[in-house]
């Protein structure tokens, strides 16, 4: 799957707001708010319930990694995730 179809289709799931449960958050982490080398995904089953986090390192912007992107979309998609949430901008490592 390319880039640009990946990233529409999480960006179409995450402007659905809150659906209920499972639920996928999705954060980009780097060393500046222009370029994010990490991304860590969050699932949770239910309300309450303990999150579960993976973490996707890449060399350049993960933002505009495609193998990252589409393994993020799989992700979604297998989880069948009711609720996707994308933490705005990226945080700095520190």
């Amino acid at each position: 799957m390319n880039l640009d179809k990946s990233t529409k289709r999480i960006a179409k799931r995450v402007k659905k707001g809150f659906q209920g449960y499972p639920q996928i958050s999705i954060a980009y982490f780097g060393e500046s708010t222009s370029s994010a080398t990490e991304v860590v995904v969050s699932f949770v089953s239910e309300e309450g319930g303990v999150a579960q986090e993976q973490k996707f390192s890449s060399k350049g912007d993960a933002r505009k990694d495609e193998t990252i992107q589409t393994t993020l979309l799989k992700v979604i998609e297998r989880a069948d995730a009711k609720t996707v949430l994308e933490v705005a901008g990226v945080s700095i490592i520190k």
